[in-house]
Order: structure tokens, then C-alpha cells, then sequence
């Protein structure tokens, strides 16, 4: 008979980021649903017996917080950390570091706030029964700001390369396990619209792989969308979504184990989403009134109506069906190719008013000159213009 096998011990990491606490999407504020959505997550750390929680920077929106961003803040942190589990921020790109480390002495124990390169080497450890992971979180790192102390940096590549040479160079006397916290753009990530709206996509901002060698899971943040790099280097994404091109992107966590021999396992966990998003395309009549539009009366709208001409107060009119539309834009359909001649050649040509006013409608509108209505109001007016003159 074979002796039973001993249960795999495995520390439990939940890895989040990008929460931009107080931000607004199109101008409606957002701090309600996004507490409800971080509750979730906390139930998520709960439920699932979480060890250790990773938030990968852009924990806020603004450099400037809000008292109610604050708020919020800290409710979450107390909630994950009567959970049981280590919590370790870092800052992101948005955050103020000075804002958000100022209070990291003050915070209660197990909830770890980095913000400062100068100590990124220096890890969180958290121990479980296979011995230390250490947790080297590493803020958003400006170049701008770094090259007078670290000599030679000039790109996101050069920093990010810097600072995981000081994180190997301390793990290599410590041993153990290790994970790294970091904020940036890496390589492999599909340059679309669904990215962190700062993000420049030039190559200097981007940052290759091998960069996070040498240690066993890399938590990035940056992207608002989920992306998995490769099995130890992965993005979450944001919590809720913030742009309408994140739509068809889940929201979630990863809910990682960490072996002792560093091997991962890792699997997602959706996030609630509280109000769904769309993008609806169709003529105006057809988006006010037809039925196939029906399931999106209760989600964030974008709006593009296909009408030839812009329509009058097209946002008033949408909103009394999708009272959530935050956004409309006028896309017709493609314009004839335009006349080689140019616009002051076309008025110099015009034989009469009307070919003058076609012109200019011409210019003006891409091609599209007066419709059968707007020839007939310019016929009486033209008309009434000319009996005029004959009765001066």
C-alpha cells in the first residue's frame, strides 16, 4: 500500500492593478460603482483564502485625490486586510508617489505601499510553510526623472532594465522565492485602442520580456485590458472599464498559487461588470426605434448614427431611449471622391446663386450639396430674393 502523498502547499496570490480611484467615464462619476466592484474583489480574496494581494499600480486617477478617493482607498485596504492576506501597492503613472507613500509608516501591518525607486530592491517577504517569497515592487519609473541618479537611463527599456538588475543582485543573496511588481508597457502587448490612455506606443517606451528573467511571476499593470505574455509575465487589467474600446474586454483578477519550487498555476476570476458597454452603429431612426437595439437601453452607449448630415440634437434624442448614452458621433457614409478643382475655382465657375450656395454646401459638408428639401426652401428664397429686387 503507498504511503499518502503529502498535500502541495502553494501561497495563494491575488494580482490586480489600474483601479484609477476617482475617475469619471465621459464626464459621469464612477467612485459607486467601482466601490461595489472592489467589495467583489475583496469577497474574491476572501473566498478563495488569498495570502497575498498585489495592486500593480495606477491606484488612482489623479495626482490630486479626491476626499472620497481616499476614502474608498482605505476602506478597501482594511477590508482585504481583515481577509488575513498582505496587501503590497505600487504607484503607477497616475498617482502621486509623494501623495500615495506619504502615509505607507502609518498604514497597519501587512499592508506594504511602494513608491520610492530608490528602494525597490528592498522587498516585502511573506513566509508560508515552504519559506520567503519576496515582493519587489517597483513604481512607475519616469526616465525624465531618474537619468540624474541612475546614469545612462533614458527610456522606460533603460529603467526597467536598472531596476531588475538591483532586484536580481538582492534576490541572489537572499534566495527563495520572488515576485516583481511593475508598471509599464511590455512587448507583446496588441497596440489597440483598449490600452492605458497615456501609454506612448513609440519604441522607447516599450520593454522586452527577458527584462523580468529571473524571478518567478511578474505582476504588471498598465493595460487596461487582460493580457497573459507568458505563463510567469501577465497583465489583469482594470477593474471596470474606462473607455469604450475596452468593451469586449473582461474585467477580473488573476488568482495565482506559487509552488515551493516557484512553478505557478494561475486561472481568472471575473469581476462584476455593473453597467455593461456599447457601441451601437445604424441610421438615427433606426438606433431611436428599432428592436435589436433594446438590450443595450440599460448600458453605457456609444452612438455612431450613419445618416448622410449631422442631425439635430442627436444626444437629447438618444438619451430619451438610452439614458446612459455618453457618447455620439456622426459616421456617414463614405463622401464621393472629392473634385480635383479647388474650392475658389468651383465659386468662380458658379453661372448663378444656386450653383454658388452648391458649392459652398459642396465645400463645407465633403461633397454632399443641398438634399431635395433644402433645394426646395433655397428655391422659394431665391425666388423671393429676385421679386424683390425686381420691385426695388
Amino acid at each position: 500500500m503507498s504511503e499518502p502523498q503529502p498535500s502541495v502547499v502553494r501561497m495563494r496570490i491575488l494580482h490586480t492593478s489600474d483601479w484609477h480611484i476617482g475617475r469619471t467615464f465621459h464626464g459621469h462619476a464612477m467612485l459607486d460603482a467601482l466601490r461595489g466592484v472592489l467589495d467583489a474583489l475583496v469577497a474574491q480574496v476572501r473566498e478563495n483564502h488569498v495570502d497575498l494581494v498585489l495592486v500593480a499600480g495606477d491606484v488612482f486617477d489623479s495626482t490630486t485625490p479626491s476626499a472620497d478617493s481616499y476614502t474608498l482607498l482605505t476602506d478597501t485596504l482594511v477590508a482585504l486586510r481583515e481577509t488575513g492576506a498582505e496587501v503590497v501597492l505600487t504607484s503607477g503613472n497616475h498617482d502621486s508617489a509623494a501623495r500615495l507613500g506619504f502615509q505607507s509608516r502609518l498604514l497597519r501591518s501587512g499592508i506594504h505601499v511602494r513608491t520610492d525607486p530608490a528602494a525597490l530592491s528592498d522587498p516585502v517577504t511573506v513566509t508560508d510553510a515552504d519559506g520567503p517569497v519576496h515582493v519587489y515592487g517597483i513604481p512607475f519609473l519616469e526616465p525624465a526623472l531618474l537619468r540624474h541618479r541612475w546614469e545612462g537611463v533614458r527610456t522606460q527599456e533603460a529603467a526597467l532594465a536598472h531596476a531588475m538588475a538591483r532586484v536580481r543582485e538582492d534576490l541572489a543573496g537572499r534566495g527563495g522565492r520572488s515576485i516583481v511588481m511593475a508598471h509599464c508597457f511590455a512587448a507583446g502587448v496588441e497596440p489597440t485602442a483598449h490600452l492605458e490612455r497615456d501609454i506612448q506606443q513609440g519604441g522607447l517606451d516599450v520593454v522586452p520580456l527577458s527584462v523580468f528573467d529571473g524571478v518567478d511571476y511578474a505582476a504588471l499593470g498598465h493595460i487596461h485590458g487582460r493580457a497573459v505574455l507568458s505563463e510567469r509575465v501577465r497583465y489583469c487589467g482594470a477593474p471596470l472599464h474606462y473607455g469604450f474600446g475596452e468593451a469586449d474586454k473582461p474585467r477580473g483578477t488573476w488568482l495565482v498559487d506559487l509552488a515551493a519550487d516557484g512553478g505557478i498555476d494561475a486561472r481568472w476570476l471575473d469581476l462584476p461588470v455593473p453597467r455593461p458597454l456599447a457601441v451601437l452603429r445604424a441610421p438615427m431612426a433606426e438606433l431611436l426605434g428599432d428592436e435589436q437595439f433594446s438590450a443595450a437601453e440599460a448600458s453605457w452607449v456609444q452612438a455612431e448614427y450613419t445618416d448622410t448630415l449631422p442631425e439635430r440634437d442627436a444626444m437629447r434624442r438618444l438619451q430619451r431611449r438610452f439614458p446612459h448614452c455618453a457618447v455620439v458621433v456622426h459616421t456617414p457614409p463614405a463622401r464621393p471622391a472629392a473634385a480635383e478643382t479647388s474650392y475658389a475655382s468651383r465659386v468662380r465657375a458658379a453661372h448663378s446663386d444656386r450653383e454658388l450656395i452648391d458649392a459652398f454646401l459642396g465645400h463645407v459638408r465633403e461633397g454632399e450639396t443641398a438634399s431635395a428639401a433644402e433645394a426646395e426652401v433655397l428655391a422659394e428664397v431665391l425666388a423671393d430674393r429676385t421679386a424683390a429686387e425686381a420691385l426695388a
